[in-house]
């Protein structure tokens, strides 16, 4: 029997970190949820006590997990009844009031903008994917052409521009709004998705090409 190529054998070393990729998100992604029923139950879960029965008691992470239910529930409902009822009146009286507390209106007022832009409402406030020759000439960063809207700062520049903004990685929050002439700017055919996880991966995570016969920008080495 003629030996098997090189290519074929698999060493234990490797099959192990094999294995380790395809375990590592299963993992990961159960001690978040091990971490999210420990906060969430772990918090409200003595308030149940009180009415619990001694015998009971003695099985924590199933109470913390029914708890952690009952919390999502009960969030939910309050989410319709603030929909459908009085709830923007309340909500509305609570943002007052948090804003008037000094160093929690700050924090309220990061995280709301955050939200806003980062939500469902502005989903569409990232237009496409671009590259952008930034902090100086030579080196490309992806950035996400946000508008083409010629305001005050176009005007006072005295030439068009177009408003980019570079979000830092791995943490897309924050970033710079830079302005760039549109001959300076230029557009990807990958998805705000993908752009996104990009980023976020550290550009680990690079999409595939959708269009192969699409035309290098310029300066590129092909």
């Amino acid at each position: 029997m003629p030996p098997r190529s090189a290519k074929h054998i698999v060493t234990v070393r490797t099959a192990f970190f094999s294995g380790l990729l395809l375990l590592a998100p299963l993992a990961v992604t159960i001690y978040g949820f091990i971490w999210i029923i420990g906060i969430v139950g772990g918090s409200f879960r003595p308030l149940f006590d009180l009415v619990l029965p001694l015998r009971l008691q003695s099985i924590p992470f199933v109470w913390d997990v029914a708890v952690t239910i009952v919390v999502c529930a009960l969030i939910t409902l309050f989410g319709f009844i603030s929909h459908y009822l009085f709830g923007k009146y309340l909500l509305d009286l609570g943002e007052r009031v948090i804003l008037g507390i000094p160093g929690a209106s700050t924090v309220y007022s990061s995280v709301k903008q955050v939200v806003a832009t980062f939500g469902s409402q502005n989903r569409n406030l990232f237009s496409k994917v671009v590259l952008i020759q930034y902090p100086r000439a030579g080196v490309w960063t992806l950035g996400f052409l946000t508008s083409k809207t010629q305001a005050e700062a176009q005007s006072r520049a005295g030439q068009e521009l177009w408003a980019v903004f570079v979000p830092t990685s791995p943490n897309p929050t924050s970033g710079f709004v830079l302005f760039f002439p549109p001959n300076e700017i230029t557009e990807l055919d990958m998805s705000v998705g993908d752009g996104m996880k990009m980023v976020i991966s550290g550009g680990a995570v690079v999409p595939t090409r959708r269009n192969a016969t699409a035309v290098p920008f310029p300066g590129a080495k092909v």
